[in-house]
C-alpha cells in the first residue's frame, strides 16, 4: 500500500488516480473528509502533517509514503525525523518527497528551510528515498484566473523573464513511477517543463486556450511586492521576486529528468492552459 499526503491538491489527486489505475492499493490523506472524492477502492484517511501522530493509523501496513508539505507547513514544526521514525515503525520502506528546485540552486533561501530539513532527514533515515525537486508550477497561473475571467487581462511582473514551469500532472506521473519502481533510492531529480516560458507567453497561451484576446499588464517589482504581501510571509517575498525577476542560469535550464523517467517529453505550458480552460473562461 502507498500513502499519499496532500491528496486533494493538484499533485496529490492525480497521483492517487494514477496509482489506483495501476492497480496499486492507495490511502489518500487529507485534512478534511472527501466523500466520493477518490476512485473506487482508494482508502481515505483524515490527518494533518502539522501533527505527525495523526498519520499513525494511515501508515499502518504501508510500504511507501509520498510527502507533500502544504505551503504553510514549510514553517517551523516537529523535527522531520519524527515523521520518518513513525513511518519506519509502521513498516514503511520507501519515501518520496516533493521538494523544490530552489533547494539546489539557492541552498540558503529562508522560504525553503523546512524542505531542506526533510531532505536531510531522509538522507539520514536509513529508509529508501527519492527527492523530487520541482521547478515553478504551471498551475501558479491560476492566480490570474479572476482577472482573465473578469477583465481578459493578466497582471504580473517581469514580463519577459522565462522559466521552465512544470505541469503538476507531470510531477504526479513521476511520483507514481518512483513510488512503485525500484532503482531510485538516493536519487534527487529536478523536474521542469520542456521549455522556459515568460509571463507574457503564458498570457498568450491562456488567450489561445479560451479563444479570446488576453492583455498583459506588467507590474513593477514594488506593485508585485504589495500584491504578494497579501498572502505571503514577509521573509520570503523578496526571495520569490528575485527568482521570478533575476533567475540563476540553472533555474532557466530545462532538466531532462521528466522525459528520462516517463519516456516522453514534459508537457508544455500550452497543454496545461488548454486543460485548465474552464477556470479562465
Amino acid at each position: 500500500m502507498i500513502v499519499v499526503t496532500g491528496a486533494t491538491g493538484n499533485v496529490g489527486r492525480p497521483l492517487v488516480e494514477l496509482l489506483a489505475a495501476a492497480g496499486t492499493k492507495v490511502t489518500a490523506v487529507s485534512r478534511k473528509e472527501q466523500p466520493g472524492g477518490f476512485p473506487d477502492g482508494v482508502l481515505h484517511a483524515t490527518a494533518d502533517l502539522a501533527d505527525f501522530a495523526s498519520l499513525e493509523s494511515a501508515l499502518d501496513g504501508a510500504e511507501a509514503l509520498f510527502i507533500l508539505l502544504a505551503g504553510e507547513l514549510n514553517g517551523p514544526g516537529a523535527p522531520a525525523s519524527d515523521l520518518l521514525d513513525l513511518a519506519r515503525e509502521a513498516g514503511v520502506k520507501r519515501v518520496v518527497l516533493l521538494s523544490s528546485q530552489i533547494n539546489g540552486t539557492r541552498p540558503d533561501a529562508p522560504s525553503h528551510f523546512r524542505l531542506r530539513e526533510f531532505e536531510a532527514a531522509l538522507a539520514a533515515s536509513g529508509l529508501e528515498y527519492t527527492v523530487l525537486r520541482a521547478g515553478g508550477f504551471a498551475s501558479n497561473a491560476y492566480a490570474w484566473a479572476e482577472s482573465v475571467r473578469g477583465q481578459r487581462s493578466v497582471y504580473a511582473p517581469f514580463a519577459d523573464v522565462a522559466l521552465p514551469v512544470v505541469d503538476p500532472a507531470d510531477l504526479a506521473a513521476v511520483a507514481s513511477v518512483v513510488l512503485r519502481e525500484d532503482g531510485h533510492h538516493g536519487q534527487v531529480y529536478t523536474l521542469t517543463g520542456p521549455a522556459a516560458v515568460s509571463p507574457r507567453q503564458q498570457a498568450a497561451a491562456l488567450a489561445a486556450a479560451i479563444g479570446e484576446e488576453v492583455a498583459f499588464v506588467e507590474l513593477s517589482r514594488e506593485q508585485a511586492r504589495e500584491h504578494l504581501a497579501q498572502f505571503m510571509p514577509e521573509a520570503v517575498i523578496d526571495g520569490t521576486l528575485d527568482i521570478l525577476g533575476s533567475p540563476l542560469a540553472e533555474e532557466q535550464l530545462v532538466s531532462p529528468d521528466v522525459e528520462k523517467l516517463l519516456g516522453r517529453p514534459a508537457r508544455p505550458f500550452a497543454d496545461w492552459a488548454a486543460a485548465a480552460r474552464p477556470a479562465f473562461q
